[in-house]
């Protein structure tokens, strides 16, 4: 019992911190620029990369693309870069996916380990700004409606999973993890799509149910990515900072996952609107 009220009180303070910060744009930034440094120090330590190079990657190219999105979002340049950088991340994801349904290691990238930490970590906190600025100004209710979808997922594939679950998932990197989960977590992920295009007054119910189904698909693909790194570094958790719950990088390992994909399909909208 003590143990549940710990997990409940630290994941409502991680949850009130994400609110709080939702009022304003700085906040928002400021909120994610401090998650991000955490994330990067705990995945360091399951990569066993050592040094401050991906910290400085980091603040760099998130304050870097922070700046130009409140300053100078409109000017020259700004949609290129951000094209590039989301070509160069859905790749690196794309190769992470391809090496999660094999046998080996994922990769550390041994010529460049710094790949990682830039295209898996630094560009998701980038991509997780972009989308509370899709109508071109601040707007933070469809990161807020991503966020929901991530948690009603992770909710109901856990309850789905430890209820009915029998066929695993992915059993040599996460046993408790089932396709019945999974299903579940789709399902109630894309029922309540409808109230969040319904509540939120952004996308229609159409665009949300297929973000719903992103944010499963992906949200799922980036936590199996997550625990893959963890079995690879022989530990539970990916840090300590939360209570209950682990790691920050435990708590973020979907969305991050999901961000570019979320606003790939952003993108998309908005050239075909």
């Amino acid at each position: 019992m003590k143990e549940l009220i710990v997990r409940a009180i630290s994941g409502v303070l991680y949850i009130a911190l994400f609110i709080l910060s939702l009022q304003s744009q700085h906040l928002l930034i400021g909120l994610f620029f401090v998650f991000g440094l955490i994330c990067i120090a705990e995945f360091n330590k399951l990569i066993n990369q050592k040094g401050i190079r991906s910290y400085i990657i980091f603040i760099i190219s998130y304050l870097t693309f922070s700046y130009w999105q409140l300053m100078l979002a409109n000017s020259e340049g700004f949609d290129e870069a951000i094209q590039i950088l989301h070509v160069l991340t859905i790749f690196v994801m794309l190769f992470l996916i391809k090496d999660l349904f094999s046998k080996k290691t994922l990769p550390l990238f041994i010529t460049n380990k710094y790949i990682n930490t830039t295209f898996y970590l630094s560009s998701a906190f980038i991509f997780i700004i972009l989308i509370a600025n899709y109508y071109e100004t601040f707007n933070p209710n469809i990161l807020l409606g991503s966020f929901i979808l991530v948690w009603i997922n992770d909710s109901f594939a856990y309850l789905v999973g430890k209820n009915f679950g029998k066929q695993k998932l992915f059993p040599s990197i996460s046993p408790k993890k089932t396709v019945e989960g999974f299903l579940g977590g789709l399902l109630f992920a894309c029922i309540s799509s409808y109230f969040i295009a319904k509540y939120t007054n952004t996308l229609g119910s159409t665009e949300w149910l297929i973000l719903a189904i992103i944010v499963s698909v992906f949200g799922t693909l980036g936590d199996l990515i997550e625990s893959k790194y963890k079995r690879q570094a022989n530990v539970k958790d990916s840090g300590v900072i939360m209570p209950g719950h682990g790691g920050l990088l435990d708590r973020l390992d979907s969305i991050i996952f999901a961000a570019p994909f979320i606003y790939l399909f952003l993108r998309i909208l908005k050239y075909v609107s």
